[in-house]
């Protein structure tokens, strides 16, 4: 008798585990996909690498030459290296981790101004907040993207 209260003990405290921790990855999975910024002129891939989100620009209004078919470089990298880099599917969104509700410790890379910045991500009503700043987060500017479907 002892040993099926056990065991059954053991299988119900395994549900739960797996129920508490399975809704937490799949909340953390929840940016997933591809989204529109803000101002529509780019699309990002994100993606999970290990326990750790990404994303990637996989179109952009003014990421192609002007025969629209060669991508134009990440020219304002301050590493000369990385200035040969195409803009199309160039990783600009890194190592974000999922913590309380929020992905952050992340940087976000503007090929504009060939700067990294801090950021972290929030998702509210499927849409994400993505706040980039130097030093602390107060001192920063948001954005918001639109999930595309």
């Amino acid at each position: 008798m002892k040993i099926k209260q056990i065991l059954l003990t053991g299988t119900a405290w395994l549900y739960f585990l797996f129920f508490v921790f399975g809704q937490t990855t799949q909340k953390a999975d929840n940016i997933l996909g591809t989204w529109l910024t803000e101002n529509k002129d780019g699309k990002f891939e994100i993606y999970k690498v290990g326990n750790k989100y990404f994303g990637k620009l996989i179109w952009g209004r003014t990421m192609y030459e002007a025969d629209g078919i060669t991508s134009k470089k990440d020219d304002k990298n301050p590493d000369l290296k990385s200035r040969l880099r195409n803009l199309k599917d160039l990783v600009m969104l890194t190592d974000f981790v999922f913590e309380d509700g929020i992905w952050n410790q992340g940087k976000i890379y503007n090929p504009e101004d060939g700067k990294t910045y801090s950021s972290t991500i929030k998702l509210e009503n499927n849409l994400l907040k993505l706040r980039g700043y130097i030093g602390i987060s107060l001192f920063g500017k948001t954005t918001t993207w639109s999930r595309m479907k």
